[in-house]
């Protein structure tokens, strides 16, 4: 049942006014508006007290790991709570609900405390998002109102792999990509017709990652045994990297750089870079030492950033040469937290919900300002946009810090 709640601070986020929005961005959808994990922003603040950084405001959401989605005034997650999924609607400036969308859905405990794991896409005035058990929605940004909705998994006949379906929808064009199935589905994103699908084996758990080549756009994402492309107008495959990864748990995007490919996952497999010329790509470095479980590294410059190690571990920050594959150094003790950018410096987030920042550098980690903000486990990429700071655990508890300039 959706419900609509009110807009006045949506509108008056999305007008803005002052100098500070000229430079800022919103962060429509899953690593941002460049696909990238790094926001462009500039006007933030960097420096803050031993307690942190001002608190914005604070909501609980029930249990999950989705992150945020800012756009328009809107900032927009999912959580599980008395056996429902509930995709909620906040504005973005002061947290109070817009609306919300719940309905029925299975809590998936089986291999850890479940709740939400994929996060929603704005796409203008539209809202998409796709749960762990194939229930895809289309709303109204601005109402909640449900525009269709379908179950994929039903539809296609397409089994739902072991974690249920994790990727974020890519809105492209005319299309909704998602990650289900070997290779892929879209759908018409008015409509929500079935415009092609891919073969019934276990899909993979990262969100595609758009790309053009030869005036076409294609998409690249990880399946259960592989890192492919696809066409998204045909869904015709480009390339694949054979990547066999425990438990088939091919989870964190692709990096793109012209002709060459970044990929990398936990439970020890490892990384490697690949060019993509003619025939099968081939490997130009291959890594032991780095291995991203479930949240993607960034690359800026030369050189990537990303956290090392499984949830059973203390892994620690990593920094590698994007052109060799070595290692540069390794900041310890962030188990499996998160790294995201603005501009050339990193906000890291660690699994117990210490934030950092600090210049991306290859001679090392040297945090300029840290924090407690939140507790339990946090898993959960903070999301940069507007000078807002949107961060949450697993649990549910969110917690928004203005790093806007005064």
């Amino acid at each position: 049942m959706s419900t609509r709640i009110g807009t006045l601070g949506a509108l008056l986020a999305a007008i803005g006014g002052s100098a500070f929005f000229l430079q800022a961005e919103d962060w429509p959808c899953w690593r941002g508006p460049r696909h990238d994990g790094i926001s462009r922003e500039t006007n933030w603040v960097s420096q803050w007290p031993a307690d942190g950084p001002p608190i914005a405001w604070k909501t609980k959401v029930g249990l999950g790991f989705s992150t945020f989605v800012v756009s328009g005034g809107h900032a927009v997650t999912t959580g599980h709570a008395d056996d429902q999924d509930t995709v909620w609607c906040l504005d973005a400036e002061t947290g109070k609900p817009i609306w919300k969308h719940s309905f029925a859905a299975d809590l998936g405990d089986k291999f850890f405390e479940g709740g939400t794991t994929g996060t929603p896409t704005l796409d203008g005035d539209r809202v998409y998002s796709l749960n762990r058990w194939g229930e895809v929605f289309c709303f109204e940004s601005a109402t909640g109102k449900v525009v269709w909705t379908k179950n994929i998994a039903t539809e296609t006949g397409i089994r739902v792999p072991g974690w249920g379906f994790g990727g974020a929808p890519l809105v492209h064009e005319n299309i909704v990509l998602l990650n289900v199935g070997e290779a892929g589905v879209a759908l018409d994103k008015s409509t929500g017709a079935l415009l092609w699908k891919s073969a019934n084996k276990d899909a993979g758990y990262s969100t595609p990652l758009p790309f053009r080549k030869q005036g076409e756009w294609f998409a690249a994402f990880g399946s259960e045994k592989s890192y492919l492309a696809v066409n998204l107008k045909t869904g015709k495959e480009a390339w694949r990297i054979r990547w066999l990864t425990q438990y088939g748990v091919n989870a964190t995007d692709p990096i793109l750089d012209g002709d060459d490919v970044f990929v990398s996952t936990g439970y020890g497999k490892g990384s490697g870079r690949f060019h993509l010329g003619e025939g099968e790509p081939q490997p130009v470095w291959k890594s032991r030492t780095f291995h991203t479980q479930m949240n993607s590294a960034v690359r800026i410059g030369g050189f990537l950033y990303g956290v090392d190690g499984d949830s059973t571990e203390r892994g620690s920050l990593k920094c590698l040469d994007w052109a060799t594959g070595e290692e540069k150094w390794a900041f310890p003790d962030i188990g499996p937290g998160s790294v995201t950018a603005a501009g050339d410096r990193l906000l890291v987030m660690n699994d117990r919900g210490e934030l950092m920042t600090g210049p991306a550098s290859s001679d090392g980690f040297k945090p300029t300002a840290r924090a407690q903000v939140l507790g339990g486990k946090c898993w959960i990429v903070p999301v940069l946009a507007n000078g807002r700071l949107y961060c949450r655990n697993a649990r549910g508890d969110v917690v928004v810090l203005d790093l806007r300039s005064r």
